[in-house]
């Protein structure tokens, strides 16, 4: 089974995605669309911008764990991942997205 982009609605009303990998886990989530025209664009920039390792921007966080944002080209974040136990863990994420974004389809589901 290939990766796919889940498109929502959230408790404000606002369109939302993320991406799941093939094994069913959330690797990257979005902020809030007003519109869904703008979620489906926001999905085409993480595919566009998924398989270019420049474009993460690789985070600690405060209480020593591990996350990662996907940027697009004009440095806008198009997608934050999970918090991860190790920098291994959250390298892993990147390849997950990576392997699965460009290709993965966009499903509308319930929230």
């Amino acid at each position: 089974m290939a990766g796919k982009f889940e498109v929502y609605k959230d408790k404000k009303g606002e369109f939302r995605f993320r991406l799941k990998a093939s094994n069913g886990q959330t690797i990257l989530a979005s902020e809030g669309y007003k519109a869904r025209a703008s979620c489906l664009n926001g999905i085409a920039s993480v595919q566009k911008n998924a398989p270019d390792d420049a474009r993460y921007e690789r985070k600690d966080t405060k209480s020593g764990k591990f996350m990662f944002n996907l940027k697009a080209a004009n440095s806008q974040v198009i997608g934050t991942s999970e918090v991860y136990e190790s920098v291994a863990a959250r390298d892993n994420g990147i390849a997950s997205v990576k392997k699965h974004a460009p290709g993965a389809t966009v499903v509308d589901v319930k929230s």
